[in-house]
């Protein structure tokens, strides 16, 4: 990214605010809400997919040690102040309760690992201006279920399998598979527990891609991770604020302007890349 002007380094980390606020505030997005904005900076996926990894991978282990170790605190009181004593199964089970479903999260990735490599070797084989294009397609399909209020949803065993097999492959090409996981995981774990959840998942699946990264010997864009990782904690944090509030209710016109934004954004970027 040495090529760059000012005016694009200042746009690269208001993205990345905006990156660290998605994530921790809806429990992904990180990169598909704000992949299609960094490609209409510089149009090449490899940089910023590294960059985005490692930032995902700081973040959801910040973010599920703290909760769980806010949670453990919470669980050795009985609710009124007082700590729990003795060594009874219902002490052991509130000390023991964690804010991730880690039985789901094992069968979601037993289920997704193989379509997950396949899209890790498909990344290194694609060209960058494809592979710009196929993320804009996938982000602007998104952006519709978003104004529509549609999101994508699963009503069989068959269909699950599927969704998360799909998710799996493109979450191995570029890291947006998320709202196909989602699709599946939000009707299996409970809502208090589905962030971290998801946060657990990504942090497996992008392990994976930061391996074959360094494995074929990619850029990490090492020196700009100093400037970029405390833009991606500043949205961090007043994403965390924002989680807590839409756990209590639902946002529906956020969503839709999220996605009239993104279909601008991604339609803008594939006529682009493709013309």
């Amino acid at each position: 990214m040495s090529d760059l002007s000012f005016i694009q380094y200042v746009l690269i980390a208001l993205i990345f605010i905006w990156s660290g606020f998605v994530r921790s505030g809806l429990g992904f997005g990180g990169a598909v809400l704000s992949l299609p904005f960094l490609l209409l900076v510089k149009d090449d996926p490899l940089v910023f997919l590294p960059i985005i990894a490692v930032h995902l991978l700081v973040f959801s282990s910040l973010t599920i040690w703290m909760n769980n170790r806010g949670n453990r605190k919470s669980k050795e009181t009985d609710g009124s102040g007082q700590k729990l004593t003795g060594f009874g199964p219902d002490a052991f089970a509130k000390v023991q309760e964690g804010t991730v479903d880690w039985p789901y999260l094992w069968r979601m990735l037993g289920i997704m690992l193989v379509p997950k490599l396949i899209g890790v070797f498909g990344l290194f084989t694609l060209p960058p201006n494809v592979l710009s294009a196929i993320i804009f397609v996938i982000v602007a399909i998104y952006s519709v279920s978003y104004i529509l209020n549609r999101p994508f949803r699963s009503n069989s065993k068959t269909v699950d399998v599927a969704l998360l097999m799909t998710g799996g492959y493109i979450s191995g090409t570029s890291l947006i598979g998320a709202p196909l996981i989602i699709a599946v995981a939000a009707q299996h774990v409970a809502r208090e527990k589905l962030r971290d959840t998801l946060f657990g998942l990504w942090f497996i699946l992008v392990l994976i891609k930061l391996a074959a990264f360094i494995w074929v010997g990619l850029d990490l864009q090492l020196i700009h991770h100093l400037w970029l990782l405390p833009c991606a904690a500043i949205g961090h944090v007043i994403g965390l604020r924002f989680h807590d509030r839409i756990l209590k209710a639902e946002t529906p016109v956020f969503f839709r302007m999220l996605g009239i934004v993104l279909l601008a954004v991604s339609s803008v970027g594939a006529i682009s890349v493709l013309f």
